[in-house]
Parts: C-alpha cells; structure tokens; sequence
C-alpha cells in the first residue's frame, strides 16, 4: 500500500523487483491473483533495504537492457545468498545466472513472441503437472548457455539450451521466458509452483486483508482529526470513501463537485445511490461555472487535465474552509481513489515513461494543502471491485463502469464549451442505453464516447449537405487498464448507436469506432 496509508508489510509479502519491464505490473498482479500478496519494488532499491522488509520470495522481473550494456541494471549477489526464495524471469533470469556463475551469452539467439519450449524435468518444482513441449512467451536477445554450479537445467528451446533452471536446495528458481502473460499456456501455473513450492507460501491473502489492514493504518494516521474525500461518483472514489468510512466514521465527510463535466444523470446517481448505500455525509458543490470559465481557450490536454486538477483541490479548500466553520477537530486529509495504473502511467512506476498527467497523480498543484489518504493506491481496478462488494457496496456502484475524473472534459478533443459539453452528453447517453439494453454492459470495460470538435465532416442529412462533428466510440475490454483490445461490439448494436446519434444529436453526421488495443493506443483519447 502506499506509504501515505500504510501499516507494517503484511505477511507472505512477496517483492516484484522491477528492472523497467513492460509487464512488472501484472507480474504483481498475477501473484495476487494466487492469493499472496505482492509490492513492487525498484531495482534501485539496495538489496539491504529489501531485505529488511522481510520479504516471504523475491522475483526478478523482465527489463529492455541487455546485461552486457554499461550502466544495465544489476543484482547483488548477496540477494541469493541471504536465504529468501527468488525467482528470476527473462532479464532477471539472466541477471541471476550471471551473478552466481552461469553464463549468459550475447550470441544472437533470439526469440520473440510464441515459442515452443521442451521440458526436461516434468517432475521439478516449476513444472510438476505440466506437458513436455509448452508454448510460452519470449522476448530477449542475450541467452543463457550454462547454468551455475548447483542448478538443474529443467527446459530448454531449439535456440537456447537452459530456458528454465531450478536449485531447491537454495530455493532459486529462473526461467527465460514470460510466465506472467497470458500467452505462456501453463505460466500462472508455474508461478503458483514457485509461490507454494519453491517459496512455501500459503494462499491465504483476500480483499478482506486489505480492508482489515487500511482500515488499520488509516485510524493510526488521522487519529480524531477529520477528513475530506474527493468523491466523484466512480467506483474508485466510491470504494476509498466507504473505507475510510469505516475506518474513521464521521470524521468523513464526502464532497462531490459537480464540475459540469459529468455524463447525463451522474449528478442524481451520486447524490441517491451512494448516499443511501453508506449513509456517508455528502457536500454537493456547484461548480460548473468556474470549471467552464477556467477551461476557456484551452484545447491542449495535458493543460486541460491540469486545470481540472487544480480546480478540484481549490475547490476541495473552500469546502474545507466551510467544513471547519462548524467547529470540530481540523480538516487535514483528503482521501482520493487513486489506482496503480493511475500512478505508473503518470510516471510513478519504476522505467515508465509519463503516458499522461492523471488529475490525482501529475495534474496535483505543489502548494497542495491537504495530506493524501490515497487507500487504494496499490490496487488494480478489479481488486477495488472486489474490496467494494466485500464493503457491501450494491452492484450499481461497483460494477459501474469506469469514467476519467475529468470527466468530459478530456472526451472533447479541443476547447471544452458548454455546447459541446451537452451535445457529448446526449451522444454518450444513447450508446449507453443502447450498450445496457443489449445485455453488455458487464462484457466491455468501458466505453468512452469522444467528440472531435474541432473536427468537421460532410454529410447528407435531410436532402442538404451538412458539416457536423464525429462521435467516435471506443469500446475495449482488459482485466486492470494496463493493457486493453478494442470490443467485438455486434454491427447491430453499432448500427443501432450510430442511427440514434446521428438523428436525435444536432451537429453531428458521423460516427466512428476506434479499433486500436492499448498499446500502442491509450483508452481515453486524451
């Protein structure tokens, strides 16, 4: 959990050590999955200091270097020797066959993509219970060509000849390949065998943990002081406000800004379902007007995304000015649903690259007066799901399909006005109706509904030739937003969308699905 809300490291925690690789995420993720829990660490991180957090195993991620190249990443060798079970995978599989005496050659034996890997061993600790011949992931350059001293060889490729090496005496295991993508065929299996067998960790990790655990370390933290939450009417602010709730009661109290950016209805929804679902106390805050005149002129996103931000928490102040005047304990801690993806695609990830600035991470303002209670930091989207049933939130909150906290303002691609505000309202309540009535609801992610307004296209509507907007839709389907695929939607459902827009819409004459996975396309166009 993040260090603002964090108790003492839970037990059985395993570190994902993170040398800049793409899938280091679902790397900790896949081994929550088996029902342990996972942190990720940087590779900076001294050996000395991860092992002071007690970790129950240790893996060794992926990563774009190559161990040959000055200044790649490297491992200390003590981290072997200090008794703690580590699994190695692709360029941590390598880093750990260097260290101990292997070899890993730069000999041109690549392999990219599917690969079709023999096991030697079908009785060892990683692959007990799994086929000879197994397509897994590769993704490396460098190769190992023997493995060190005390280690048995347990696959290998027609290419590289040590793909997998075990030593259970040591409890150190490596494999070349990918196990935590889906495309490696038995990869959470031999996870799940170096998680239990190798590392001898019990399953025993739920989302009732981490609500019995920040439910903890918030009560330690505000003590009897009070607490705002930026409640937004999505599932994440949702979630973090009903455990902060239970954590500190009703030293909490909700405030909802209605920044005019919401989508048709979410207003009520809020202010009717999450009040009678948690009894929480609710400030509604009318704010269009000064989002609208603070966004005037403004068409690049990232500034857009910034004022937004800056809005929110200037806003969040004035609440809390009102709050205070009620006399009680001070207002200190503003609680914000933030999720892991929000944090590495911001750049909080060890070598991520800043995808964009999420109102709660990038688009913060430094003279930010409030300490951040950020409870579901460390989280991926389906694990709050999961945390909210557990608060005994209804389905219509948690299963409620995510929205930017920026709401519309970043599904208008150019300046943000109150015509195309109400213009994209009507077009996103039409594919949402249409997506509900088809029974589709819960078989996408989402669905953002994007108007290219500084965009114009010709058309025929009524005998005449019009210039109107697109609306572009763009379903897509993923487990957590780190990856994503456009949704299969059926053509009648498409049709039907795209019919009712361009009728009962004024200005527009288009409608345009966007068919990109992510990456190399993000999901919100802005």
């Amino acid at each position: 959990m993040s260090s603002a809300t964090s108790a003492a490291a839970a037990p059985d925690t395993v570190l994902v050590v993170d040398f800049g690789a793409q899938y280091a995420q679902l790397i900790a993720r896949r081994v929550r999955e088996a029902r342990v829990y996972s942190e990720i660490v940087p590779s900076s991180t001294p050996v000395a200091e991860m092992l002071a957090r007690k970790p129950a195993a240790i893996i060794l991620s992926g990563g774009p270097s190559s161990v040959y190249e000055p200044g790649a990443p490297t491992v200390d060798r003590a981290l072997f020797e200090a008794g703690v079970p580590v699994f190695g995978m692709c360029y941590g599989f390598q880093l750990m066959a260097q260290a101990l005496g292997g070899t890993v050659d730069n000999s041109g034996a690549r392999e990219y993509g599917g690969t079709r890997m023999t096991v030697s061993r079908p009785s060892s600790t990683l692959f007990e219970g799994t086929p000879a011949e197994q397509s897994v992931w590769m993704s490396h350059g460098d190769a190992c060509s023997a493995a060190p001293e005390g280690f048995t060889v347990t696959a290998s490729t027609e290419v590289v000849p040590v793909a997998a090496f075990e030593n259970d005496e040591k409890q150190l295991y490596g494999v070349q390949y990918h196990p935590e993508v889906m495309h490696s065929t038995h990869g959470q299996q031999v996870l799940e065998h170096f998680l239990y067998r190798g590392a001898g960790l019990t399953p025993s990790w739920t989302t009732g943990s981490v609500i019995e655990e920040q439910v903890a370390a918030i009560r330690e933290r505000v003590g009897d002081k009070r607490a705002i939450c930026a409640l937004s009417g999505g599932v994440d602010s949702a979630v973090a406000a009903a455990l902060v709730q239970r954590a500190i009661g009703h030293q909490l109290t909700c405030v909802y800004v209605d920044h005019g950016l919401m989508r048709k209805g979410e207003t009520e929804q809020v202010e009717k379902d999450f009040v009678a679902a948690t009894g929480v106390q609710l400030k509604v805050v009318d704010a269009g007007e000064r989002f609208l005149n603070a966004l005037e002129g403004v068409s690049d996103p990232e500034e857009k995304r910034k004022i937004i931000g800056r809005e929110f928490i200037r806003v969040f102040e004035q609440a809390q000015a009102e709050i205070v005047a009620d006399a009680g304990p001070p207002v200190e801690f503003l609680v914000q649903g933030t999720l892991y993806p929000d944090v590495v695609e911001s750049g909080g990830g060890t070598g991520t690259a800043n995808i964009k600035s999420h109102h709660n991470v990038g688009g913060l303002p430094e003279d930010l007066e409030f300490q951040l209670v950020e409870p579901l930091r460390q989280l991926f989207k389906d694990e709050v799901r999961m945390v909210g049933q557990e608060l005994g939130l209804p389905d219509e909150i948690v299963q409620r399909q995510p929205f930017p906290g920026p709401g519309l303002g970043i599904r208008i691609v150019g300046e943000v006005t109150k015509d195309r505000l109400d213009l994209l309202r009507e077009a996103d309540a039409i594919a949402r109706e249409e997506l509900t009535a088809a029974g589709l609801d819960r078989e996408i992610w989402q669905c953002p509904v994007v108007l290219l307004a500084d965009v114009r296209s010709v058309g025929v509507q009524g005998d005449g030739r019009t210039y109107g907007h697109p609306i572009v839709l763009r379903p897509v389907s993923s487990e957590d937003a780190m990856t994503a695929d456009w949704s299969r939607l059926p053509y009648d459902v498409l049709s039907r969308i795209s019919t009712r827009i361009t009728n009962e819409v004024a200005e527009v004459n288009r409608v345009v699905l966007d068919i990109t996975s992510k990456p190399p396309g993000t999901i919100e166009w802005e």
